[in-house]
C-alpha cells in the first residue's frame, strides 16, 4: 500500500518542482540574452562550452513548461529560441521549429505574437495554425534544399494543417517538390490525386489515377488504393461510368486476394457505375443489362458491406430510378433508421413519396427535414417544397416559398462579403457555384409558375433575373421559348428552343417542346416532330410527357392503335413520376 501511494506522491513532487525548474532555466537565458542582445556572435565555435550550455537551456525550457502543463509559456519559449540567431546547428534548429509547429497545431492554445514580432499586417500569422503552417513550409524548403534530412513527421503535420484549412493545392505543390526516392511513383500520383480531388479538381485526380493504374505500372504490384479511389471518383460522374466499371472490377479482383474486407466497396462502386452507365446508354438492350447488373452488384455489396450506408442509399436510388417504388421506399426508410439528420435521405424519401402521388405526405417529409437541416441542404429542401406545392396546384404558396429561398441566398451572399475569416471564405467559395445554380433554378421555376397562370410580364422579369446569373443556361432559353409560345410567337419560340439545344443538345424539355411546336405547323412537320420526341425517349425512356406528345403525333397521323399504346405508357409513367428527377 505504501509503495502504491509513494509513486503519485513522488510524481506530484516532481510536477510541483517543474515550474521552478523552468523559471531557473529562464534566468540562465535572461542572463545570456542581456549580455548578447543581438544573438550569438558569429565567431563562437561549436565546441564552446558556454554556447552548448545555452543551447541546451534553449531546448530544455519549452520542454519543462510542457511537462508542467503551461503550453502558452512553452510556445513563448520556443519563439524565444527562434527569434534571434543563437547559432543553433541546422538539425537542432529544425527540431525546435517542428516542435513549435506541433504545439501550435495540436496544443489547443492561441498565443498571439508579441508586437515586436509582428512585421506587417499581411505577413503576420493571424492564428496558431497559420504560424504552424509557415514553420512547416520553412522546414519543407530546407528538406528540398537538402539542408536537413527528410522527416516524414514534417510532411504528416503539414498535410494535416493544410487539410484542415482547405489549402489542398498548396499541399499538392509541396508533394511534387519532394525529392525522388521518398515516395514511389504510384504513391506520389495517388497522394496528388487525393489533394486535387479535395480541391475540387476531380478530372485532374482521375488523370493521375489513370497513370497509377495504367500500363506503365503493369510490371509493378497493383496499387489497390488507386483502383479504389478511381472507382469512387468515377461513380460520381455518369460520363466516367464505363471507366468506373473497369476500376471497380480491378478493386474486386485485388480484394479477393489481399483486401477481402474491401469486396463490399468494390461491388458498391460497380453497382453505382452500372447504374450511371444505364442512364446514359442509348441502346435499350444495353440499358437493361446495365440496370440488372447495377441491382445485382448493389445487392451483393449489401451482403458484404456490413450495413454500409452508401450501399443502402444507392439501392434505394437505383430502385427509385427503375420505378420499383416499394423497394426504394423500404431501402430509404432503412437508411433513415441508420442515420441521424441525413438531408439527402429525406430528399430522396420525399421524391419517392411524390412518385407515389402522395404530394402532401412528401411535403410533410420535407418540412420535417427542414427542421433538422441548415446551409445548402436547407436551400435545396426549400426548392423541393416549392416544387411539391406546384404539383398540388398551390402557386401562391410556392411563390412564397421561393421568396424565402431567394432571401436566404441573398443573406448568405451578404454574409460571405462581410466575412474576413480565411477558412470560412474558402467554405463559402466552394458553395458559391451551387448557390448560384440554385438561385437561377428558383427564378426559372418562378417564371414557369407565372407563365402557367398567365402573368407573362412577371414571367419575363423572372427569366431576365435567371439570365443575369447565367446567360447561357438551356433552362432559361427553354422558358423564354415557352413564354413566346404562350403569346403565339411560334417562330421566335422555335429560335429560343434552338438556342437552348445549341447550348445543351440533350436538353430534354427543349427537345420535347420543339417537337410539340412542330406539331402545330401541320401534317408535313409530323415526321420531324416524331423524330424529336423519339430522341427525347432515347435519352429518357421514362419521360411521360414525351410519350404523351408522341401519342398525339400518332393520333394526328391516323395510327390510333399506336396512339392508344403511347397514351397508356404516358399514363402509367405519370402515376410513378417524381416531382424532380431522382438523380
Amino acid at each position: 500500500m505504501d509503495g502504491r501511494l509513494g509513486v503519485p506522491i513522488l510524481m506530484s513532487l516532481v510536477l510541483s518542482y517543474l515550474p521552478e525548474a523552468a523559471k531557473e532555466c529562464g534566468i540562465i537565458l535572461d542572463t545570456v540574452e542581456s549580455a548578447l542582445p543581438n544573438g550569438m556572435p558569429e565567431g563562437v565555435g561549436e565546441d564552446c562550452k558556454l554556447q552548448e550550455m545555452f543551447h541546451k537551456a534553449l531546448e530544455l525550457l519549452p520542454c519543462l513548461w510542457i511537462r508542467a502543463g503551461f503550453l502558452d509559456e512553452a510556445v513563448t519559449a520556443y519563439r524565444r529560441a527562434l527569434v534571434k540567431p543563437w547559432n543553433l546547428e541546422p538539425r537542432r534548429l529544425a527540431a525546435v521549429q517542428k516542435d513549435l509547429a506541433t504545439i501550435l497545431l495540436y496544443g489547443g492554445v492561441e498565443v498571439s505574437l508579441p508586437s515586436q514580432l509582428q512585421v506587417g499586417v499581411e505577413t503576420t500569422p493571424k492564428s496558431s495554425v497559420e504560424e504552424a503552417i509557415l514553420l512547416l513550409l520553412i522546414l519543407m524548403i530546407k528538406v528540398a534544399n537538402q539542408e536537413i534530412d527528410w522527416d516524414a513527421e514534417i510532411m504528416d503535420h503539414l498535410t494535416f494543417a493544410l487539410s484542415v484549412t482547405g489549402m489542398f493545392e498548396l499541399l499538392a505543390d509541396h508533394i511534387e517538390q519532394i525529392l525522388p526516392g521518398i515516395y514511389s511513383r504510384v504513391e506520389r500520383w495517388y497522394f496528388l490525386a487525393l489533394c486535387y480531388s479535395a480541391a475540387g479538381h476531380n478530372e485532374v485526380a482521375l488523370n493521375l489515377l489513370r497513370k497509377a493504374c495504367g500500363s506503365s505500372e503493369a510490371n509493378h504490384r497493383p496499387h489497390f488504393p488507386s483502383f479504389l479511389f478511381g472507382a469512387k471518383l468515377c461513380s460520381l460522374y455518369p460520363c466516367h461510368a464505363h471507366e468506373g466499371i473497369k476500376f471497380s472490377h480491378g478493386v474486386i479482383d485485388l480484394a479477393k486476394h489481399q483486401n477481402e474486407h474491401f469486396l463490399g466497396h468494390g461491388h458498391k462502386f460497380l453497382g453505382m457505375c452500372y447504374g450511371a452507365a444505364a442512364r446514359i446508354s442509348l441502346l435499350d438492350s444495353e440499358r437493361s443489362i446495365f440496370e440488372r447488373e447495377s441491382l445485382n452488384s448493389l445487392n451483393c455489396a449489401a451482403v458484404n458491406g456490413n450495413d454500409d450506408l452508401e450501399v443502402v442509399f444507392s439501392l434505394g436510388l437505383e430502385n427509385a430510378i427503375h420505378r420499383n417504388l416499394d423497394a426504394a421506399y423500404n431501402n430509404i426508410m432503412m437508411y433513415s433508421d441508420m442515420t441521424v439528420g441525413s438531408s439527402r435521405g429525406w430528399q430522396l424519401l420525399a421524391l419517392i413519396v411524390s412518385a407515389q402521388q402522395r404530394f402532401k405526405d412528401a411535403e410533410t417529409v420535407v418540412d420535417f427535414a427542414l427542421d433538422e437541416s441548415g446551409g445548402m441542404d436547407q436551400l435545396k429542401l426549400l426548392r423541393l417544397k416549392a416544387v411539391l406545392q406546384i404539383a398540388q396546384e398551390q402557386p401562391k404558396q410556392a411563390i412564397e416559398t421561393y421568396r424565402i429561398l431567394l432571401a436566404l441566398i441573398q443573406a448568405k451572399k451578404e454574409l460571405w462579403l462581410e466575412d474576413n475569416n480565411f477558412d470560412q471564405q474558402e467554405a463559402f467559395r466552394r458553395e458559391a457555384l451551387t448557390e448560384r445554380k440554385l438561385e437561377m433554378e428558383a427564378w426559372q421555376d418562378l417564371a414557369t409558375i407565372y407563365t402557367d397562370v398567365g402573368s407573362l410580364l412577371d414571367a419575363k422579369a423572372c427569366v431576365d433575373k435567371a439570365q443575369v446569373i447565367e446567360f447561357f443556361s438551356p433552362g432559361s432559353w427553354h422558358i423564354t421559348g415557352m413564354l413566346l409560345e404562350a403569346q403565339s410567337l411560334y417562330k421566335e419560340a422555335f429560335v429560343s428552343f434552338s438556342v437552348s439545344l445549341s447550348i445543351e443538345p440533350d436538353y430534354i424539355p427543349s427537345i420535347i417542346s420543339t417537337g410539340e411546336l412542330l406539331m402545330k405547323l401541320g401534317m408535313q412537320s409530323l415526321p420531324i416532330a416524331r423524330s424529336f420526341l423519339m430522341n427525347a425517349l432515347r435519352l429518357e425512356p421514362t419521360n411521360h410527357d414525351a410519350w404523351f406528345k408522341l401519342g398525339l403525333v400518332s393520333k394526328m397521323e391516323g395510327s390510333l392503335q399506336q396512339a392508344a399504346e403511347f397514351f397508356q405508357a404516358a399514363y402509367e409513367l405519370k402515376l410513378s413520376a417524381p416531382v424532380q428527377k431522382f438523380n
